[in-house]
């Protein structure tokens, strides 16, 4: 009986259905634990003061937020050299976000539950969400304008309310001048010191252009004098207001509202107000630009440098990828140079990323790039301008990549298209570019698409190549603004892939970046997951369109 039962596959079958599942059960746990750890992080959690006995005696307090708890067995904990009695199996220890690193220079400290003596949520706590040196977490006490204070007591809170909406009005002018319009003088100061150069080199700077340059400078200068005046007014208002806030252990601590990006107080809020501030924290985190070594504030510019580069792989792989199959199954001859290249292209998909990422850096970069400049931008020498890593190199290497799966998906949707549907279209009278424009093509879209969209998927999710070509930890300015050309191709950019490398594994305050690494994790695994969606989708759309001509 067991022999026949082998011989009928049966085993075979349950034993890949219980490998599908384990997968899938994996799968679904990593993603889990990424999606609870990564949406969790924009919630606003309790603030809890902790009363606790050093080993020394000494009672102290702490406050902050409880962010995690770890239970180690006694043998492993007195291995490690801590002191328990005989009667406690396990060592149970809380993490708590102090923030306060200014004072104390740490943000995190462990508690051990055994020296716990009280724990509450005090209403009146406060968290304070500052630009630099991270959260602080204390009681508020006054609110201050030129160092006098105007607010204390039962009124403060609502003044600090209506200071710190002023403060970031200021601060959003302050940064709309800085990076918008006198970002814009001082671009436009550096191209009319590149033409001039170029100018020099051509033996062409004269009189006349001299006095030309002069004036355009001196028009620059007036605009710019005028955004300083506005620039030192701002600073002036913004610099008027701070907070006075306390200390766990009663020290005094003045925060300037300049500084300050947003101030709660978590332990008075109730399910609604927590729920409208997680959304909030959610579009801060997905359009405001990183802080504090990429641990704090938004990754908009990673969103946007991988959008900008997926867009720029897919408009060049595309022709090149769709141009190559065609030639390979309908005009190539079917020898041995042709198997032969197909070979070659599906070796291609299986080459580690880093050797392209590595080739893109010495033919692009040093080698096209270096020539580029040294035919067109001699006057920025010796500053390179192309014969850098830059959004362009990143696109083609990128584009090189993923060529073999736009390659091999398109050549086997022409070849699923059947003989008769070219037969009849050149016995209508139509020519073989016609046959192919209007009939072949469309009907070998569902693949073509497919192929496309999986290697924007894969695009999206590569690290190793980038870091040789083109990403950089943290951007100054975006590929794309308001100065001309606009679309800047030789500039370095963020990507979300290298962000979570670098906040995951470079970053100096772990404990700090462990929660963005998950939120930018789970971002990512969301776009692909949406890019791999969008396949499904417009391949079945595609079929469906197609599927009387193909019976």
């Amino acid at each position: 009986m067991i022999k026949l039962w082998f011989k009928s596959g049966s085993p075979w079958i349950w034993l890949n259905a219980a490998a599908v599942s384990t997968c899938l059960i994996m799968v679904v746990g990593v993603l889990g634990l990424v999606a609870a750890r990564g949406a969790g992080h924009f919630w606003a959690s309790p603030i809890v003061s902790m009363s606790y006995q050093e080993d020394d005696g000494q009672v102290k307090t702490i406050i902050g937020e409880h962010v995690d708890t770890t239970v180690t067995p006694a043998a492993m904990a007195k291995s490690t050299g801590y002191k328990l009695a005989d009667n406690e199996d396990v060592l149970i220890q809380y993490l708590i976000k102090t923030g306060n690193r200014d004072l104390t220079g740490a943000d995190f400290r462990w508690i051990q539950e055994r020296h716990v003596k009280t724990q509450t949520t005090p209403a009146d706590m406060i968290v304070v969400e500052r630009r630099e040196w991270g959260n602080f977490y204390g009681q508020l006490t006054a609110v201050k304008e030129d160092g006098k204070v105007i607010a204390s007591g039962e009124k403060v809170w609502n003044v600090l309310q209506e200071r710190l909406k002023s403060a970031l009005t200021l601060h959003e002018q302050i940064t709309h001048l800085e990076k918008k319009e006198i970002g814009a003088i001082n671009y436009g100061f550096e191209q009319l010191r590149l033409k001039q150069k170029s100018l020099e080199l051509k033996n062409a700077w004269n009189a006349e252009t001299v006095k030309e340059f002069a004036t355009k400078k001196a028009a620059y200068d007036v605009d710019y004098k005028r955004y300083q005046a506005q620039l030192a007014e701002l600073y002036q208002k913004i610099r008027r207001d701070s907070l006075v806030a306390t200390t766990e252990s009663g020290a005094e601590l003045v925060i300037p509202l300049s500084k300050v990006v947003e101030v709660t107080q978590p332990n008075k809020m109730g399910t609604f107000a927590k729920i409208g501030h997680y959304f909030k924290k959610l579009g801060d985190f997905l359009s405001e630009d990183p802080r504090e070594a990429n641990t704090e504030g938004g990754i908009f510019p990673a969103i946007f440098g991988t959008i900008m580069m997926v867009i720029m792989m897919s408009i060049i792989v595309t022709p090149f990828g769709v141009i190559a199959a065609v030639y390979l199954r309908e005009y190539a001859k079917q020898g041995f140079t042709t198997r032969l290249i197909r070979i070659a292209v599906n070796n291609l998909a299986g080459v580690p990323s880093i050797v392209y990422g590595v080739f893109g850096l010495g033919f692009f970069v040093y080698i096209l790039g270096g020539n580029i400049d040294s035919l067109f931008f001699p006057e920025s020498a010796p500053a390179p301008v192309f014969g850098t890593p830059g959004l362009l190199w990143a696109s083609i290497t990128l584009a090189l990549l993923t060529l073999p799966v736009v390659i091999v998906s398109t050549e086997e949707g022409l070849a699923r298209v059947p003989k008769a549907i070219r037969e009849g279209s050149l016995a209508l009278g139509a020519t073989k570019i016609e046959t192919l424009w209007r009939t072949v093509l469309p009907m070998a879209s569902p693949a073509m698409m497919t192929g496309l969209i999986l290697a924007v998927a894969r695009a999206a999710g590569e690290v190793a190549p980038l870091m040789l070509v083109g990403v950089v930890k943290l951007a100054p300015t975006l590929p794309l603004d308001g100065n001309y050309p606009f679309l800047h191709l030789d500039r370095k950019f963020m990507h979300l892939g290298f962000h979570i490398y670098d906040v995951g594994f470079q970053s100096p305050n772990v404990e700090a970046a462990r929660p963005l690494v998950y939120a930018t994790s789970l971002l990512l695994v969301l776009v692909i997951i949406g890019l791999n969606l969008a396949a499904i989708l417009i391949r079945n759309h595609l079929r469906e369109k197609y599927r009387a001509l193909e019976g």
